[in-house]
């Protein structure tokens, strides 16, 4: 994972997920998290960040 995904995770979730996966389901889901609450959005955001690093590591 690098560090700006993890500090634009955490400060702005759908920033990070966009940085990580572009435009996709997962950044849909992650903005209506958001919506709903910050933490949610949050917690989806940094478990798709380490997701896409295992895979990468694969």
């Amino acid at each position: 994972m690098n560090i700006i995904q993890i500090v634009a995770s955490i400060l702005l979730p759908p920033l990070g997920v966009f940085l990580a996966t572009g435009v996709s389901s997962a950044l849909i889901i992650n903005i209506v998290l958001t919506l709903l609450g910050w933490i949610p959005g949050v917690i989806h955001a940094l478990w798709i960040l380490s997701k896409q690093s295992e895979q990468a590591n694969v």
